[in-house]
């Protein structure tokens, strides 16, 4: 399916995820699905909880017990493949990369997407945006959106 349309099945989406129990703490994850030369998720992880190896090609796998949910590794990745999860009081929320301007602003409603590009049934809410210095181009924005978005969301698409 990802080779013919560009977007990951249902299954292979909720594999990079923990078990929902683990989510009551933030946690990265790492969509990627293909094997491509990069590394820059393990490198920038101060935890040491992702891992690819000696060939930088393989795919890399994230040790939920070590990572933290710091984010470190979302502006670290070229691909734009990671954000952090978390799952608290019925919602779902999440740390996503954002480089388009204008940015969302703390407290505005956005449309939410999916994989597709297309427009969930409810909206997100934009809960912080963080630009520093080591992230100037790419500014992690924390969205919630209710629960049962949690495998279908992936970005923001328009303020509300």
């Amino acid at each position: 399916m990802i080779e013919k349309t560009g977007v990951a099945t249902i299954e292979m989406i909720k594999s990079k995820f923990p078990k929902k129990e683990v989510l009551t703490r933030p946690k990265a994850i790492i969509e990627c699905y293909t094997e491509i030369p990069c590394n820059p998720c393990s490198t920038s992880c101060p935890f040491d909880a992702i891992y690819i190896g000696k060939d930088i090609n393989q795919i890399p796998r994230i040790d939920f017990d070590k990572c933290t949910g710091c984010s470190s590794c979302i502006s670290a990745c070229p691909g734009l493949a990671i954000m952090v999860a978390m799952i608290k009081d019925g919602k779902a929320y999440f740390k996503i990369p954002y480089e388009l301007l204008p940015l969302p602003v703390r407290g505005e409603k956005w449309t939410a997407l999916n994989r597709y590009g297309r427009v969930l049934d409810k909206p997100c809410f934009i809960e912080n945006v963080m630009v520093t210095k080591k992230n100037d181009k790419t500014a992690i924005v924390t969205v919630s959106i209710e629960q049962p978005y949690l495998y279908e969301f992936v970005t923001v698409g328009k303020k509300l």
